[in-house]
């Protein structure tokens, strides 16, 4: 399988090398890796310079934006930046985050499931992160969510979402956009990624509403909205950013904020979300 990479990077001197150096030494390896410079001030580019001159397969390209770190919207349009540079001759698309190192056979892994299961049209490893010198599970991974910060598509299933929204919310848009066109999605709890900056540790204040928002626009409706605030901010550890999710929730629709997938994609994504909850509390 050929596998192509897009790296978005903003001021990432202290993790790009390592990254890319773990990509660089996989069992099976990448076709082509593009890291997509948004903005750094710091020694990001010059780093990947000197690598891209000992493995023909990592380019680099300039991206200016905004120096705030939003999600959603600045990540996704640098790696369109990255990914527009790439011919259509790969099997798997992969955006990967810079501040991550890869055990070797991670992408050899990926492709084995994708040979086996011919409806896997999404898949990521677990991500862990540092504490007290040992490396354990990030809280917000989980066997239902392939995250972010790794995302391997089938090309074929990328095509069928119509890529990545530039939106909050995102990371969950795909894998149920890739359920309503008939495509599946995992994770390997086996693939243990290390994650050297935790999520949202760099996340400008101005971001505390965007999850609330991104519910709306994923036509979530206000129960499901409720509930997923409560869960993420239970995981986060930090009750106050409930109220900041729902706060951004009504906030979007008090100002009619375009909703960004179809009636149907929202029907759908509602329903299967009950059916979730519905099979936690009554698993028998």
């Amino acid at each position: 399988m050929r596998f192509y990479i897009v790296i978005p990077a903003h001021n990432e001197e202290a993790f790009i090398k390592n990254c890319l150096i773990s990509l660089s030494e996989q069992t099976l390896l990448p076709k082509k890796i593009i890291v997509v410079d948004d903005n750094s001030s710091d020694k990001t580019p010059k780093i990947v310079e000197a690598l891209k001159n000992q493995y023909a397969f990592i380019d680099i390209v300039q991206h200016q934006s905004s120096e705030k770190h939003l999600p959603g919207e600045k990540i996704i349009s640098a790696f369109y930046k990255g990914f527009d540079q790439l011919d259509n001759e790969y099997d798997v698309i992969c955006k990967f985050d810079a501040d991550l190192i890869f055990p070797k056979d991670y992408l050899k892994t990926i492709a084995e499931h994708y040979n086996k299961d011919p409806k896997l049209g999404l898949i990521a490893g677990h991500c862990y992160i540092e504490k007290n010198g040992a490396w354990v599970l990030e809280n917000l991974t989980s066997n239902d969510h392939t995250r972010g910060p790794l995302k391997a598509y089938r090309k074929a299933c990328f095509e069928a979402i119509g890529g990545l929204q530039k939106s909050m919310g995102w990371d969950t848009i795909d894998e149920l956009v890739a359920l309503y066109n008939g495509w599946s999605f995992r994770t390997d709890d086996a693939l243990h990624v290390k994650h050297l900056k935790p999520t949202g540790s760099t996340y400008s204040s101005s971001a505390k509403h965007y999850q609330g928002i991104a519910l709306y626009k994923m036509r979530n409706g206000f129960v499901l909205a409720f509930l997923s605030a409560l869960k993420l901010a239970y995981k986060k550890r930090k009750i106050r950013l409930f109220l900041d999710y729902l706060m951004g929730y009504f906030k979007a629709w008090q100002t009619k904020v375009p909703f960004i997938v179809s009636e149907e994609e929202g029907a759908f994504i509602r329903a299967y979300r009950w059916r979730k909850i519905k099979a936690l509390l009554l698993p028998f």
